[in-house]
């Protein structure tokens, strides 16, 4: 990868690790925001948004937060008997009527690890 390019890869990881928008962080650090907004479409294309920068080009702090979306409920009903339990590594246990769709199960481990 090109200097630049890991360079404005690190500035668009950041953004999101940090949780800020990009006008902020481009303020923060005297960057032109136009210039900020075409390396984050740029990047997005060439599907580098998700891989980790080199943490020299990367001015953040790691977030220990992850962003959840979350369907809305289909509707409240009395507790049933579980027949699905899933052990998540960070320990989380979800325990379930049934097994859940292939799509959602993959969903929930993407958000698990910060990928979404």
């Amino acid at each position: 990868m090109k200097k630049a390019k890991q360079d404005w890869a690190g500035h668009v990881a950041a953004i999101k690790a940090q949780g800020i928008s990009t006008i902020d962080y481009a303020q923060q650090h005297a960057l032109a925001r136009s210039t900020l907004y075409h390396w984050q479409k740029k990047l997005r294309r060439a599907g580098a948004e998700t891989s980790k920068p080199d943490k020299s080009t990367a001015p953040t702090q790691a977030s220990k937060f992850i962003a959840l979306r979350m369907s809305e409920p289909q509707r409240l009903v009395r507790p049933t008997p579980t027949n699905c339990t899933l052990v998540l590594p960070s320990g989380m246990r979800l325990e379930m009527a049934a097994l859940p769709a292939p799509k959602w199960l993959a969903e929930l481990g993407r958000c698990a690890q910060g990928a979404y």
